[in-house]
């Protein structure tokens, strides 16, 4: 009875056994000239910065999986927010906040357009999600005539607000904006998940859909709604995208799906449904970002941590996997 509660136990605990023995390692192994260069502030900074896109994106992501369903459009989601703010901002003269709220309603839009083809036409959310990943990103091509738009910040026409430059800034020039925002939105959303009707109900719609129904739950409002605030978060990682590398761009965000999923897979978020933390996907987020840390800092090919990202994607499901002894 011991050993099977162990079991248990040790399996609740795995991304986090995993951060940790990756931590430990990173630390050992980057050291430079006698220098810790993973433990230096500002790189353990730079590691919250670029899990922050991803994190906010995999927070969205989270509820799409506890429902069962994926959402493969979230990147390319990014590419067309990304394009658009800046266009707003740069070619419209646009100011700060209405640029913000319009990124958030084009965000908004393309979720309630992959909402209505799953809920109304009944289509699988991968095959809508994976042909609308396609229409965002051809609708930022043709928005922006294929190329980046560059932001430069000031007054006066052709300018983006400077407002918008704080989104790549420090506060006491080490703790990234993005971090704040990634962590905020987190505790909400955990908050979310946890303690209101809603958040129940997504559980519910991912244990067990039809017995969801008969319980009187709108599982095509939950559905709709859902993926409205995944393609929102996208809005929110793409605008600190832009601002982050000056430009909005119709090739952004490519991968940006993979990288989601494979935080909530790592953080323990089951792909077929009901199971999944915020918490677990800030866990899979910092394991990613560490991860693509210590092999940019040893100067491995980027090529083979996309490889890597693949494999923990394996392995993660294969160790959630219920197997029968």
């Amino acid at each position: 009875m011991k050993t099977d509660q162990t079991k248990v136990l040790l399996k609740k605990m795995q991304s986090i056994i995993a951060l940790i023995l990756i931590f430990i390692v990173a630390s050992v192994i980057c050291v430079q000239d006698g220098k810790n260069v993973f433990l230096d502030a500002r790189n353990l900074m730079n590691v919250l910065r670029a899990v922050s896109e991803n994190g906010i994106i995999a927070i969205g992501m989270t509820m799409i999986l506890i429902l069962g369903d994926i959402d493969l459009s979230v990147g390319s989601v990014v590419g067309l927010v990304s394009t658009g703010c800046a266009a707003l901002m740069v070619w419209n003269g646009l100011p700060f906040v209405p640029a913000v709220l319009a990124s958030l309603l084009i965000g908004a839009a393309f979720g309630f357009f992959n909402g209505i083809c799953i809920t109304k036409l009944k289509l699988q959310a991968f095959i809508v999600t994976l042909a609308s990943m396609n229409i965002a990103r051809g609708l930022a091509r043709f928005w922006a005539n294929g190329v980046g738009i560059p932001l430069t910040y000031g007054k006066g026409e052709g300018l983006a607000p400077p407002e918008f430059e704080v989104l790549q800034m420090r506060i006491s020039g080490l703790i990234p904006v993005p971090a704040i925002i990634f962590l905020v939105l987190l505790l909400i959303f955990h908050f979310i998940m946890t303690k209101t009707r809603f958040g129940r109900q997504l559980y519910a719609i991912g244990g067990n859909r039809q017995a969801s129904y008969l319980a009187g739950i709108n599982v095509d409002r939950i559905k709709l709604f859902t993926f409205m605030l995944c393609s929102m978060l996208a809005s929110v990682a793409a605008m600190i995208h832009a601002a982050q590398i000056s430009q909005g761009g119709p090739n952004e965000g490519s991968g940006y799906e993979l990288n989601a999923v494979a935080a909530c897979a790592i953080g323990g978020t089951s792909l077929a449904g009901g199971k999944g933390t915020m918490l677990g996907t800030l866990i899979g987020a910092l394991i990613l970002g560490m991860l693509d840390n210590v092999l940019g800092l040893k100067g491995v090919n980027s090529n083979l941590q996309l490889m890597v990202k693949g494999f923990l994607i394996i392995i993660a499901v294969f160790m959630q996997a219920e197997r029968k002894d």
